[in-house]
């Protein structure tokens, strides 16, 4: 079944989306060159703990850390170790979330580290989360979840394509609905599937974590030896963006934005809800 929310469940779920957005905030100040991946996980820890949250990452199906932290070619799931050290023209995808009060918030961003990245590394960044925002914005009383499929889709394949020929729309992973638990129904492609029909029909109380993968080349992907490292099959970089978003009689809010979405939004012509906690 799909989890609808009362207004005050929503605004504990903000609670956690805000401790996501200083996890964010933090770890993407931490990821330069000389840094391990493990290092930016002793940030997010820091930053959970100093918010009196709890991490809803770390033992997630035996899950070993606090974020995610996925370097170049590592779609999704990647663990921080010490072994990793970021090199300048990297990119890194982290993923993060928090529990506040038994109600969860999740959303990711690319970072680049250090300078002199290609354009088309640039590119693959801003269209994959440009196209995070075009899903979000369909997010609207009335329609379905397809709909929000297709926003992300039809933005990703009107975009000019990179030099590697394509953009890999990621099939293996996507978005889902996110409350009293992290990952529920329903699943969010990030694209249109037929098989799959329109799916629900968005209603207020409905929350989902809304998060395109893309990469510069294939779709498909494989999970490394340590069951939890997905990598594109071919080799070639991949982004990762992602916001919690709840749908209010009055619109979206988008949890974990520091300031709900407001301002991307409006480039859409959407209005957010006020913040629930003012």
């Amino acid at each position: 079944m799909v989890q609808i929310k009362t207004p005050e469940q929503i605004a504990k779920m903000r609670e956690a989306g805000l401790v996501v957005a200083a996890i964010h905030a933090a770890t993407r100040e931490a990821a330069v060159p000389g840094a391990t991946t493990r290092d930016l996980d002793m940030v997010a820890r820091k930053v959970i703990a100093d918010a009196g949250a709890k991490s809803n990452f770390l033992g997630y199906g035996g899950f070993p850390a606090t974020i995610c932290t996925s370097v170049n070619e590592v779609v999704v799931h990647g663990i921080p170790d010490d072994k990793t050290v970021l090199k300048d023209g990297d990119i890194i995808s982290i993923d993060a979330g928090a529990i506040v009060d038994g109600w969860h918030g999740d959303a990711a961003f690319t970072a680049f580290v250090g300078t002199g990245h290609a354009p088309e590394l640039i590119e693959l960044s801003r269209v994959t989360e440009e196209s995070m925002w075009a899903g979000i914005a369909a997010m609207k009383n009335g329609n379905r979840l397809v709909d929000i499929s297709k926003a992300i889709e039809g933005y990703i394949r009107r975009q000019p394509r990179p030099s590697s020929g394509k953009y890999g729309i990621i099939e293996d992973y996507g978005g889902h609905g996110i409350g009293s638990e992290m990952h529920m129904d329903p699943h969010l492609l990030n694209y249109v599937s037929r098989k799959r029909g329109k799916g629900i029909r968005l209603v207020p109380g409905l929350c989902l974590a809304i998060e395109p993968m893309v990469s510069l080349g294939t779709a498909r992907t494989e999970v490394r030896a340590d069951d939890w490292t997905v990598v594109t099959t071919d080799g070639t970089w991949s982004s990762h963006w992602e916001h919690s978003v709840a749908l209010t009689e009055a619109g979206p809010i988008v949890l974990t934005s520091p300031d709900c979405g407001k301002a991307k939004l409006a480039e859409y012509g959407v209005t957010t809800a006020p913040d629930p906690l003012g």
